[in-house]
Parts: structure tokens; sequence; C-alpha cells
């Protein structure tokens, strides 16, 4: 008996000890307060932030990606340099307060590192390079360190924006869930770039579908996977406007369904433009971010017949949110908003994917991205 009660209390500690903690990319430079990468919790019941902390210090860290095991940190170190000697991404171990020890640093031999993700497998990574319009990989050491570069791809193409796209952009890099294909949004190209992975190597190589072509001037620049794999999401910068695409994992095949206004009524807002994009966890809600109309926009999915309908705008309580995330338990979305320092939680309705306050806001110098660390 004595053993049982015992047992018990040790599983209560466990489960009470358990925490979400919210990583937070920044911008560094410029008129600004950050300092680098912060860190909070996430109360699940209620949605609730508490305050952030530092939890490195680092230059421009404006995207972050955590492994799948949960031990280790990625971030870009958004600068104009190029030089084999720059520095474009950074492995961070994970402490156990949430703090981070950085392991080393690599170059992505592209100007302005602006997005990076882990291999399913947890094997590998891959990094964007806006101004340097190309993307890089690097295989990921035993103890989550990064080997030396393993594979670089210039971009090389322009659209007709005479002032966004002159030249190539990569603007994001992300993965299919069993990790063969990686898939590279240009903003400068209007293009999707797919390349073939090899996770025991690192290594990337452009696949027999080279790239999807997206509308003309519209500007892809984030990418999301739903969960079954089969859908997937890109926000249009430029236009603002999001893109459902289908995805046939056998013929490794990516094509457009149908692209839809991330606006209200799809009328025109002045200065709008799209950041993030992300597919709820069941599949049949998304989320896209508006810089200037100051909103999420608010999207069902149907998958069976690929479907995707606007349901609503929420506002953000701030300005130009840039990145937001969905918690693991897919009942709320945290928004960073770059231009006024603040991070709010928004409560999602579990049938129709709405979004709603929770009155929970934190104050973080330019937030930029949000990532998630259940343990």
């Amino acid at each position: 008996m004595r053993l049982a009660v015992l047992l018990y209390l040790l599983s209560a500690g466990t489960m009470c000890s358990a925490e979400t903690l919210v990583y937070f990319g920044t911008y560094t430079r410029g008129n600004t307060s950050s300092e680098g990468i912060y860190v909070a919790t996430l109360d699940e019941a209620t949605g609730a932030l508490s305050q952030p902390r530092l939890a490195a210090k680092a230059d421009n860290p404006s995207f972050v990606a955590i492994a799948p095991d949960g031990k280790t940190l990625y971030a870009v170190s958004e600068t104009p340099w190029t030089d084999e000697s720059s520095i474009g991404i950074v492995a961070y171990s994970i402490g156990d307060d949430g703090t981070l020890k950085q392991l080393n640093q690599r170059s992505t031999r592209g100007g302005a590192a602006c997005h990076v993700a882990v291999h399913p497998s947890g094997k590998c990574l891959g990094v964007a390079n806006y101004s340097g319009g190309s993307c890089a990989s690097f295989p990921i050491n035993d103890d989550g360190s990064l080997g030396e570069i393993a594979s670089f791809h210039q971009h090389v193409g322009s659209s007709v924006n005479p002032r966004r796209q002159q030249e190539a952009h990569a603007h994001s890099i992300n993965f299919s869930a069993d990790g063969t294909q990686a898939f590279v949004a240009d903003l400068g190209m209007d293009q999707i770039v797919i390349y073939d992975v090899v996770a025991e190597t690192g290594t990337m190589t452009p696949s027999k579908q080279r790239s999807l072509k997206m509308p003309a001037g519209g500007g892809p620049r984030h990418f999301c996977f739903a969960p079954a794999g089969n859908i997937a999401l890109a926000n249009l910068e430029l236009s603002s406007e999001v893109a459902l695409l289908r995805y046939e994992d056998a013929a490794r095949r990516l094509s457009i369904l149908k692209v839809v206004s991330t606006l209200p009524g799809g009328q025109a807002v002045p200065g709008n433009s799209t950041a993030e994009c992300l597919v709820h966890p069941n599949g049949q809600a998304a989320y896209v971010s508006n810089r200037g109309h100051n909103s999420i926009a608010v999207f069902r999915i149907d998958a069976s017949n690929g479907d995707i309908e606007w349901i609503e705008n929420e506002s953000i309580r701030g300005e130009v949110p840039r990145g937001f995330g969905i918690d693991p338990s897919g009942k709320f979305v945290v928004v960073a908003n770059q231009n006024s320092d603040n991070v709010v939680s928004l409560k999602i309705d579990g049938e129709s994917g709405a979004l709603s306050p929770t009155g929970s806001e934190i104050t973080v110098g330019t937030p930029v991205n949000v990532r998630f660390l259940k343990r």
C-alpha cells in the first residue's frame, strides 16, 4: 500500500513538473531593447504567458528551430555578411531551466540567414538565406552541434515586382514528413524550389520536379504541411494571399489547388503583407499573419476536395505580427508583434478554428518568431 502511494506521489510530481516553454527569436540590431533569444512558459489551461527571460544573448536571432528530441535549439544570425568567416547559424543546448548554452556556429555562405528547419530525424538541418538568395544544409553531430556545411545551392531568377523581385530571395525551408524532400520558398523567383534530401549526410540535391511556379508577383514567403502530409500552404507576402497546395509523396510532386486572399472580402489594404502560415494539428483550420492589417486570417481547410475557405480576421492587439505559433495542445496561438514589442496569446475555438483574445500579453523587444517545447 505504501509503495502504491509513493508511486502515485512520484507520478503526480512528474505531471506537475511538466511545462511548455515558448522561445522567441528577435531582432537585436536597430532601435530595439532585445539582447537575443527569450523564453517564457505557457499555461496550457488558460493561455497565460509568464514574464520572458533572456535565454541567450545572440546577434539578430530572428528565427529559431528546436530538434525533435528537445535537447538543442538552432538560431539563424540574420546579418548581411556572406564571407566564409561570417556566422549564419548557431547551435545551442537547452538547459533544465530553459536557458541556452552555445555549442558551435557556422557560416551559411549567404547574407541574411532568415529561416531554419530541423530534419524530422534530427540528423541535419536546412537554412534559407534571404539576401543571398540561397539555401544550405548541415549535418547534426551526436551532441547537437553542427557539422561542416553539406550542401549549398545558389538560386538564380527574378519575377515581376521591380522592387522586391529583381533577384532570388530564399525565405524559408521546410522538410516533408518523411524527410525525403525539402521545400524552399523563394520570394524573388516566385517559386517553391524542391530538393531531395539524404538525412545521414545532410545533403540536398535538386529534385526531379525542380520547382513549383507560384502566381506572378505573389512572393512566396513561408511554407507548411498539414499533419496528413498531402496538403500544404504557402503564404504570398506581396499579394496578401495564401495558396493551398497538393503534395503527392509517392510521385514527389507539388501542385497548386487554390489561391485566396488573407484580407476581409479580399479588399486590398495598402502596405499589407503576409508573414507566417500554419495549419492546425487537426488539419482542418489554417492561419496566416497580416502585417499592416495587423490580424491573423483564419481559414477552414477541406483536404478531401482541396478547398480552403476564409472564416475571419482576428486582431492581434499589436503592430506587425511577424511570426506566430500554435501550442502543442492546439488550444492557443501565440503571436509575436514585431513593431509593438509585445507577444499575445489567442484562444482557438475547437470546432471552427476561430480566434479570441485570452487577455495575456508580455513584452519582448522586436519579437519575430515563436517556437514551443513541451517537456
